[in-house]
């Protein structure tokens, strides 16, 4: 039951994606057609990978941070200088098993919500570190941040949701602290989640 509730999310997810990366595409096919042959390519490696993964819920830190990189490559080639991506992963937690395509929808929120309407441009950090029996995620931006009366219950944005539900379903004993959005001090965004550590074959990282 657990399993075909999380691919029913995982597949809303993934139609949601494709959409906004080949809209993405398509506005560069005119005006620019080399770069979109360049973001094709990145989307084309990403799908593959992410065809790989399918049939797992799972897959290691290494693995999803390697999808991330896929999508980064296309937001990369469209803002330029506009953006600035920092990635900041503790080595020994690549192994830590994570919720497959998990940061994608995550850092596509910071983009699309936080730094695209921004003339300036800005920065998205993704950072992992372990601290105790726990793999520490945190996704932040410096953009424009949560309007005032912003309530994660009360969010209609796929990404957030599904993420939100996903990590809830596979790891309910984190509770409510498993996944917090809230303002940066300064400006901008930060989601912070918490998975319980195990990594492949049951052995702690």
């Amino acid at each position: 039951m657990l399993a075909s509730r999380l691919n029913a999310l995982r597949l809303q997810l993934e139609p949601h994606f494709l959409f906004n990366a080949l809209n993405t595409i398509s506005s560069e096919v005119t005006t620019n057609p080399n770069l979109a042959r360049d973001m094709i390519g990145d989307l084309g490696a990403l799908l593959r990978q992410s065809l790989d993964c399918k049939d797992r819920t799972e897959i290691t830190l290494a693995q999803e941070l390697s999808l991330l990189e896929h999508y980064l490559s296309i937001q990369r080639i469209r803002f330029g200088d506009r953006m600035e991506i920092g990635i900041d992963i503790e080595p020994e937690t690549l192994s830590i098993l994570v919720p497959s395509m998990l940061l994608q929808p995550l850092v596509e929120n910071a983009i699309r919500h936080g730094i695209e309407g921004r003339l300036s441009g800005g920065k998205v950090m993704v950072s992992a570190w372990r601290a105790g029996d726990q793999l520490q995620i945190r996704v932040l931006d410096n953009g424009v941040g949560l309007p005032p009366n912003w309530r994660m219950d009360a969010s209609t944005g796929l990404g957030v949701r599904v993420a939100r539900e996903r990590l809830a379903a596979l790891y309910p004993d984190l509770g409510e602290q498993g996944f917090v959005i809230r303002r940066r001090e300064g400006g901008g965004t930060e989601v912070a989640m918490s998975v319980p550590v195990h990594s492949v074959g049951g052995d702690e990282a």
